[in-house]
């Protein structure tokens, strides 16, 4: 129904506009008693078969939304009654930002992909904080970034301020030093400022406070890569993450490619994801897997747009899955088709 019917009449209008639009009719429809039941009776699939533990985390099943769909932290219990296993929410900043100039946002149907150079817009991790005490057991990702005005130079401050502030409220969380919305943020995947970063947010995460009965409560962090690194800087990824001893990597954010693009906006600015990614993607999973033995976790993203997508990424060494522009062009069919098709394996 959503592909014939829902689709093409969200598809007539502004993207940005259609994706507010989306979420306050979702958290209308999830207010209505009942509906919240029947989203999960039409796409939730419970099994424990599905379930996977990833770095100390136990997960209902493995296909999770990915960040920038619900930056601000608004819709994530409406979200997860889609079926998704978890919920990624940001990426947040310090301090609230309106991101890039409009219009920011692009659809390429040809492609089946969508290019953004949206910038971190977002409310700020202290509005985020507040509505994240009202979870009521989803599993949640908090992705970090810096504010657009912070020079690298002080970037690891920003992360910092995002990590304390979230630290209580998420499973998780990823650090995103790979979008190509923010001016020189990519700098920061060099090897150097990016060991500093992590293991500055590790010796934080590490020190953090103990239970009551002497447990430390350290949460897992992961990097979030660019699928546009060459190998030997996908060799210097697996080098950081041993070094730093950080919980794994998310592979991969939007690329900066226009390779074998066929849409009117395939020269826009910004972020490509799509389609268009799943190959390049699913080839940073397989290269980071096998080249570190395997001594770490992959979240694979990118180009995931059916169940087929999404069990070649977990063969390739993904340990779990994340939709984002799949989920917007497929619907939320496309969860059940990924569990059901795990399932069948």
């Amino acid at each position: 129904m959503y592909k014939i019917f829902i689709r093409p009449l969200l598809f007539c209008f502004d993207p940005e506009k259609v994706h507010y639009f989306t979420f306050s009719l979702i958290r209308f429809l999830n207010k209505i008693p009942g509906f919240s039941g029947l989203f999960q009776a039409l796409y939730e699939v419970k099994d424990a078969r599905l379930e996977r533990e990833v770095f100390g985390i136990k997960f209902k099943n493995p296909v999770g939304l990915a960040a920038g769909f619900d930056k601000d932290a608004k819709l994530y219990q409406e979200l997860s009654n889609f079926g998704f296993g978890f919920i990624e929410i940001g990426t947040l900043t310090p301090v609230g930002q309106e991101g890039n100039p409009k219009k920011r946002l692009f659809r390429l149907k040809e492609d089946n992909a969508i290019i953004n150079r949206m910038g971190f817009n977002n409310g700020g991790v202290k509005e985020a904080v507040e509505r994240l005490k009202k979870n009521k057991g989803v599993l949640i990702g908090g992705n970090i970034g810096k504010n657009k005005v912070t020079p690298n130079e002080e970037a690891v401050k920003d992360y910092e301020i995002c990590f304390e502030a979230l630290f209580p409220h998420v499973d998780y969380f990823v650090v995103n030093v790979s979008s190509p919305n923010t001016p020189n943020l990519r700098e920061l995947q060099d090897k150097k400022p990016l060991t500093e970063l992590l293991q500055t947010l590790q010796d934080k995460n590490n020190a953090m406070p103990v239970t009551s009965d002497g447990v430390e409560k350290p949460k897992p962090i992961l990097l979030k890569i660019a699928p546009d690194l060459t190998d030997e800087q996908l060799l210097d990824i697996i080098d950081i993450v041993n070094e730093t001893k950080i919980a794994g990597v998310i592979a991969t954010n939007t690329t900066i490619s226009r390779e074998g693009l066929h849409s009117e906006n395939k020269s826009e600015m910004g972020g490509l994801s799509g389609k268009p990614l799943t190959k390049r993607s699913t080839e940073v999973i397989r290269f980071l897997s096998e080249k570190s033995n395997k001594s770490f976790p992959i979240i694979g993203v990118g180009g995931i747009h059916t169940a087929e997508d999404a069990l070649e990424k977990l063969e390739a060494g993904a340990s779990l899955v994340q939709l984002y522009t799949g989920f917007i062009y497929e619907g939320p069919q496309l969860i059940k088709d990924i569990n059901k098709a795990l399932l069948k394996k």
